[in-house]
């Protein structure tokens, strides 16, 4: 047996050799070993992204060609430094600091040298590349903006950072990806597919041509085209209006939750982000800490309702049996309750039902009914918790689920909320009243307050609001499909939407009707306060403005938030009744409301913090 053992062991160590070989040879995964093989070039092909439609089909982004210089450092030879930098447009001292980025990420990989070059600094480039051994020219797509509208919608591309390369493999270092907007949102479905050449080099590191005849090449996949349920019209009109203004429009259609508009103002030129200018002007914007027009105040921007919130106040008291619609308030044009406590109101005074408390925008009707509501049950926490489960059914105190990239959830307190603020304080209902009128403790964002508007117009539910229409070849998202409902039984929803009416015919609101069209909507105002110098200083209050319209067959649900615009209906208000027209009937007759609204500046009031002069409400 011993006489065989030596052969025995040739054999097996043989087979070992052989079956290791069959396996990496037959098995194992030959682009594996391309991407590893260093005499073999890897050169990326990079899709077209897809394109972006308006709901209407109005292109909205499209591609332009880019060029990028790429380096791969190891391979890189002597060359004239002076002449290279020249044709690049950098200088000395930013070659070496880009080409030590690159040695660092990684020596034998390509990366970015300089991205977005021009057509026509490509062509002279190309005529001259062959002296700068380790570098070559990549073609690539960037975007065309075909409009200047709606940046904080669309977003923007920029180089995919260090912590998204790590997280995912698909990005290499200089690749581009979505930042905002839409283009964040649906990255995977823009950005494609990129497709690779694989170069075989000879011993002396030149390109010889493709491996194995390009048998393993692959060809890049265009991103999907994708469609937005923005109206591009109905956006630019907003813009607008909101020139010289600060604030936002949110607009939605209440029987799919689409998103019809989402002004963000002021807002910049989406064209500024692009190329090799992008850096310096994404520094110049964020770095305007004044403006911010970076911020989409339209999802960012939390504040008090105010009065608008009184639908939703009026709805939980009806629902919980505190009020019906004939509940009658006697307005002094003080409310009094408690000891000493006194809340003000503006409406005029006279005796109140829902109708009129809606319309006239009651203060003591409203402190009333709420009130009534917390005072339902002995434990005021448990009132608490009920009234504020009825509230965030509006999709309040939460965020909405909608398919933009930002958002704040805002505030709905309930019992346990007041239970940490006041942990020494039997609190009840006169202790938390500024809620009955949209101030206190509740917050919004703008698209709360247009969300919560959609689901009054449609009695009582709603459609996750969304930004996506139509994917190539896909269906959307089915949580966009589905409708949610709030907790307020359908019934209720006539007398406050009849209240809502009545805003317009006899109330707040009267001044903003619109010819043939019947709208429905509520005045609010905010209080404002900054801090001066340290102090707490109290500025022009923000205008607010919620409505829907046709009253019987919505079409449009939207609400307006203006920074420092004083009282609803004076800024709010116009621009909403302005927007509404022009949606519906595609056209503005209300001429001298609307040369109002755009000859009018508030920039002064905003500069007031800053300059020390005394601010005036009278705007």
């Amino acid at each position: 047996m011993r006489q065989f053992l030596l052969f025995i062991v040739i054999i097996v160590v043989g087979l070992t050799f052989v079956s290791r070989l069959f396996y990496l040879q037959v098995y194992s995964s030959p682009s594996h070993d391309l991407y590893e093989d260093n005499a073999i070039r890897k050169v990326f092909d990079y899709p077209k992204r897809g394109f972006v439609y308006d709901r209407n089909g109005k292109l909205l982004v499209a591609n332009q060609p880019s060029y990028d210089i790429m380096v791969i450092p190891r391979e890189v030879k002597s060359l004239d430094t002076l002449e290279f930098c020249s044709l690049l447009k950098i200088d000395k001292e930013r070659f070496k600091d880009i080409y030590r980025k690159a040695y660092n990420y990684s020596p034998r990989l390509p990366s970015v040298f300089v991205s977005h070059l021009s057509k026509e600094d490509y062509a002279v480039l190309q005529e001259k590349m062959r002296k700068f051994e380790g570098f070559y020219i990549q073609k690539r797509s960037l975007r065309d903006y075909q409009t200047t509208i709606g940046a904080n919608v669309l977003g923007f591309i920029a180089e995919a950072s260090p912590n998204q390369i790590e997280q995912n493999p698909y990005y290499k270092m200089g690749d581009l990806i979505g930042k905002q907007g839409v283009e964040l949102s649906y990255e995977h479905e823009l950005r494609g597919v990129k497709g690779i050449k694989f170069i075989q080099k000879d011993r002396f590191n030149r390109d010889i041509g493709p491996y194995k005849d390009g048998v393993y090449d692959t060809i890049p996949q265009q991103g999907k085209d994708i469609t937005i349920t923005i109206d591009a019209d109905l956006q630019a009109y907003g813009e607008l209006l909101m020139q010289n203004k600060r604030g936002g429009i949110v607009a939605i259609e209440p029987g799919t939750g689409e998103i019809l508009t989402l002004v963000s103002a002021p807002t910049y030129n989406p064209n500024l982000l692009v190329g090799r200018q992008r850096s310096r002007n994404y520094t110049k914007l964020y770095n305007d800490t004044i403006s911010r027009p970076l911020i989409d105040r339209g999802l960012l921007r939390m504040h008090e309702p105010g009065s608008p919130f009184k639908a939703l106040i009026a709805l939980t008291a009806l629902q919980e049996g505190a009020i019906t619609p004939e509940t009658t308030v006697t307005c002094s044009g003080v409310y009094r309750y408690g000891r000493r406590g006194t809340m003000g109101c503006h409406c005029g005074g006279g005796r109140r039902d829902l109708n009129l408390g809606i319309a006239k925008s009651c203060n003591s009707y409203f402190a009333n009914a709420f009130r009534k509501t917390i005072d339902l049950y002995d434990d005021s926490n448990h009132s608490m918790d009920i009234w504020s489960d009825h509230i965030k059914s509006f999709g309040l105190g939460d965020f909405l689920g909608y398919d933009l990239p930002i958002g704040k959830k805002g505030n709905i307190p309930d019992g346990d909320y007041y239970d940490k603020w006041y942990p020494d304080f039997k609190w009840g209902s006169t202790t938390i009243i500024s809620n009955s009128i949209g101030q206190g403790e509740v917050l919004v964002t703008p698209i709360q307050l247009a969300n919560v508007t959609a689901a009054i117009a449609n009695r009582g539910f709603y459609y996750t609001p969304h930004i996506i229409k139509n994917i190539e070849g896909q269906t959307i998202d089915e949580k966009f499909t589905t409708p949610k409902h709030t907790t307020i039984d359908k019934r209720h929803f006539e007398p406050v939407v009849q209240g809502l009416y009545d805003v317009y015919n006899k109330g707040t609101a009267w001044f903003l009707q619109v010819p043939g069209i019947e709208i429905c909507g509520k005045t609010g105002t905010a209080e404002n306060f900054t801090k001066i110098n340290g102090v707490r200083t109290q500025l022009t209050d923000h205008s607010i403005f919620i409505a829907f319209a046709p009253k019987d067959d919505p079409e449009i649900a939207i609400a307006v938030f203006v920074e420092n615009g004083y009282y609803g209906a004076r800024w709010a208000g116009r621009i909403t009744s302005l927007m509404i027209e022009k949606y519906i009937k595609g056209e503005v007759t209300l001429k001298q409301m609307e040369k109002l609204v755009l000859e009018k500046s508030l920039e002064e009031e905003y500069l007031k913090p800053y300059s020390g002069k005394p601010f005036s409400i009278n705007q």
